[in-house]
């Protein structure tokens, strides 16, 4: 996906994954220069939850990224589709890892913030 991902499949997703493993993923020796932890919860072959704890920045309403790299490990683990809703804090994002290896997502994108910077 471009930047390390850590995608752990759990049973439900809940704040003492993301709050309290979240960091200790972030921050594991494994992980010299950190990695992103991500926390997925399949609903159904083709649907999945997933909270995420970016490194540097702490838990985020969303991942692309991150709802990437879960597609492709669910898909490797042999637990989802390679065509999937994945539902984040932020909104859906409908992921698809193609046969030709390239992997798409679509969704929304929405302005949150807009200013100047005064020089």
């Amino acid at each position: 996906m471009g930047n390390p991902h850590c995608v752990t499949f759990v049973d439900e997703v809940n704040d003492d994954w993301v709050l309290n493993i979240g960091p200790k993923i972030e921050h594991h020796p494994v992980f010299p220069r950190r990695v992103n932890a991500e926390f997925i919860q399949v609903v159904s072959p083709t649907e999945t939850i997933m909270r995420v704890w970016e490194r540097g920045s702490g838990e985020t309403l969303a991942c692309g990224t991150g709802a990437c790299a879960s597609v492709v490990a669910g898909v490797l683990a042999g637990v989802t589709e390679r065509k999937v809703t994945v539902h984040l804090r932020g909104g859906d994002l409908q992921i698809e890892w193609s046969d030709s290896n390239e992997v798409f997502m679509t969704g929304p994108a929405t302005e949150v913030f807009s200013g100047e910077w005064q020089s």
